[in-house]
């Protein structure tokens, strides 16, 4: 699948991909800064943004999409930076295409399976009653009892198209609902590892990277190393300028 793709900058090429419910714009400012330094190429997973939506929400197939856009415009490598699910797609494509991941850098994921929220959003949002005349208004207080947290509640109305009479949802919700198993689990093939330089940046008021999985990220990125950075989860956007700190080193490296 080629996937829709966000190009800004010249330079080296960077990658850059998306979490659950996420999209390529959600990069921003970000993309912007990097783009002053990389040819930065933020892509929307399939079932997201602007691509295409189709079943299978396995991180092998997510991979083959990011190496088959990236084959599309012309890159047969590049620094690939990927944040929570967008960071497992990164790691499955090092892991699986070695040779298209120059440097990687994953951000607020480990290579192991959670039991997160994330299920549950996605409840809420398909059971989010969609009425003639509704608002981004209406469409947040509908998602309260489900979803308490306004700025979660914000993250995923990002999704809500308010284009005709009836809102509508960018997403493919079915597909990503029928794949919540394998997007919360991570199995790449046995024996799979990654031998480049490989950046791991954690939240520190986050439990995604946790101690107890050090040695599974240590199995498959021989050469990792780690940052921290004040914030929650999304800790590109909650702390962009420790982000970059921790960043910009590493892809000049």
């Amino acid at each position: 699948m080629i996937l829709n793709t966000v190009e800004t900058g010249e330079g080296p090429a960077l990658v850059m991909l998306h979490g659950l419910m996420g999209a390529a714009q959600n990069f921003g400012g970000l993309a912007r800064r990097l783009g002053q330094t990389h040819r930065v190429l933020a892509m929307d997973a399939r079932n997201h943004g602007a691509s295409p939506h189709a079943p299978g929400m396995d991180y092998t197939a997510l991979a083959e999409d990011v190496a088959e856009t990236m084959a599309a415009r012309g890159l047969d490598h590049a620094a690939v930076l990927g944040h929570s699910m967008g960071g497992k797609i990164a790691m499955m494509l090092a892991l699986t295409r070695p040779e298209l991941v120059e440097r990687l850098v994953v951000a607020d994921i480990s290579p192991v399976r959670y039991a997160a929220p994330s299920r549950a959003y996605v409840v809420a949002m398909q059971g989010l009653v969609l009425t003639p005349g509704m608002t981004r208004r209406d469409a947040m207080a509908a998602l309260l009892p489900a979803v308490p947290e306004e700025g979660i509640r914000g993250f995923l109305l990002q999704n809500l198209i308010f284009d005709g009479d009836v809102p509508r949802w960018r997403v493919a919700l079915d597909w990503i609902a029928a794949g919540m198993d394998a997007i919360e689990d991570f199995a790449p093939p046995a024996g799979a590892r990654y031998d480049g330089p490989a950046l791991f940046i954690r939240g520190t008021r986050s439990d995604y990277v946790l101690p107890a999985y050090m040695p599974a990220i240590g199995g498959f990125f021989a050469h990792a190393q780690h940052a921290a950075v004040e914030a929650a989860h999304w800790v590109h956007s909650e702390n962009p300028h420790a982000f970059l700190a921790a960043l910009e080193p590493f892809l000049a490296s």
